[in-house]
């Protein structure tokens, strides 16, 4: 019998991280690695598509890292991608195959894409929006038939930093998925759009009363991206964002996460703009 992780964080500490085995270690891009994590045998992380954990170092600290693998592919094992920007980060990045880390969680509520269903879906990550992004991109495309029309919109720096390009390849070759994507600076082997992400949006066609649209990326992308979304016409329920860049304890304690009167660790990360609209300090 499988057991769960977050049960056995409830019946002993929510503090208390369980110690887990990198197996995997590939580099994506210049600043950001993909770490294969290992849960001790029999354990399940049980998540859902845009929840995250904390991972911790003894000695070192302890991070909020979102998860990239879909709940659909997931048996023991799962993915983080992590940017080298700090202290535990960059620990992280100098550690090997088999080493050691902690693991407490997954926290947080993760998209409902159960209520997706039937509908189109429109993904538009940026930057390193596209690590927790994939875990529901995968989930969708497992579930291809579950859902309407997939369109992905993503936007990066600059060529070198585009993340997972292996399956930006698969995805390209299907013929059920459409994707767009867009660098801020070119090089001479990109031929594709440059500028921001919302040079994308004439591009596509959008069904907007059957549409969801799903947005992470930097804070400062959130508001003129829903500006494209709104033009078109996607109602304020059905667009959903991620503010997975707030977290900090992972448990509502610290308070670094508070957004007006919500903890984004516990009612979130992510929202729907209807929830948050009228809160200042979301967008």
């Amino acid at each position: 019998m499988t057991t769960l992780l977050k049960d056995v964080l409830d019946q002993t500490s929510i503090y208390m991280p369980i110690m887990a085995r990198i197996n995997k270690i590939r580099e994506l891009s210049p600043t950001e690695k993909l770490f294969t994590i290992a849960l001790p045998e029999g354990y399940s992380l049980d998540h859902r598509p845009g929840q995250f954990v904390e991972v911790s170092v003894m000695g070192v600290g302890e991070a909020p890292i979102s998860i990239s693998t879909s709940p659909s592919r997931s048996d023991g094992e799962f993915e983080l991608c992590v940017r080298r920007a700090g202290d535990l980060t960059n620990v992280l990045h100098a550690m090997n195959e088999g080493d050691a880390i902690g693991i407490r969680g997954p926290f947080g509520r993760g998209f409902p894409y159960e209520r997706f269903r039937g509908k189109d879906i429109l993904f538009v990550p940026c930057g390193l929006g596209l690590a927790p992004m994939r875990s529901l991109i995968n989930q969708v495309l497992d579930e291809r038939g579950k859902f309407g029309r997939v369109t992905i919109l993503y936007g990066s720096r600059s060529p070198e930093l585009l993340l997972f390009k292996d399956e930006l390849e698969e995805w390209n070759k299907r013929d059920d998925v459409e994707l767009h994507l867009t660098v801020d600076k070119g090089d001479e082997t990109w031929d594709g759009n440059i500028g921001v992400i919302t040079t994308l949006f004439p591009k596509i066609e959008v069904y907007a009363r059957n549409t969801v649209a799903i947005v992470i990326g930097p804070p400062v992308v959130y508001k003129f991206v829903l500006i494209e979304l709104l033009g078109k016409g996607i109602t304020e329920g059905n667009i959903w964002f991620s503010f997975e860049r707030r977290m900090k304890c992972g448990v509502g304690k610290c308070g670094h996460c508070q957004i007006h009167h919500l903890y984004s660790c516990q009612s979130g990360p992510s929202f729907s703009y209807a929830e948050i609209k009228n809160l200042e300090e979301a967008l």
